[in-house]
């Protein structure tokens, strides 16, 4: 767990479980910090302070493949069209970046549908638990 992981991913419920990977991604697109620890303060227009360009790269780029990639995908965001910058240097996610942020958010719940059908509750929390006991096991061997 990291400091990106949403609440809902902390319960061992398998709604929470299911839910836990699109609350956060939904908490970066909506510009909400970007999962940002400390940021959930109020802007001029009440709502939440968006993070600056700098600070998403710095937070993100640990979970990057290579150390350009946060960058990269942010040139991309406000090349399509789906994330600005306003006059604070903050990136704001406009009208499009809504409309993908809102299609993708389906498409997701479409395809944890697929992915889940056939397996119970039960069965998902189970396999969750082996896999993070497996991750454990691995990171314990690492730090070695």
């Amino acid at each position: 767990m990291n400091q990106f992981t949403s609440p809902a991913t902390r319960t061992n419920s398998p709604a929470g479980e299911r839910a836990g990977a699109h609350t956060s991604a939904h908490r970066s697109a909506r510009g909400s910090a970007a999962g940002v620890p400390g940021r959930e303060q109020s802007g001029d227009n009440g709502g939440p302070v968006a993070p600056g360009r700098e600070e998403v790269v710095t937070q993100l780029t640990p979970l990057a493949d290579e150390p350009h990639e946060i960058a990269r995908v942010i040139d991309q965001l406000i090349h399509r069209g789906w994330l600005r910058t306003d006059a604070g240097q903050r990136l704001q996610l406009t009208d499009a970046g809504e409309a993908a942020r809102a299609r993708l958010r389906e498409l997701a719940t479409e395809l944890r549908g697929v992915v889940h059908e056939g397996i119970s509750d039960e069965e998902y929390v189970a396999a969750l638990k082996v896999l993070r006991r497996m991750v454990a096991n691995v990171e314990g061997v690492q730090s070695s």
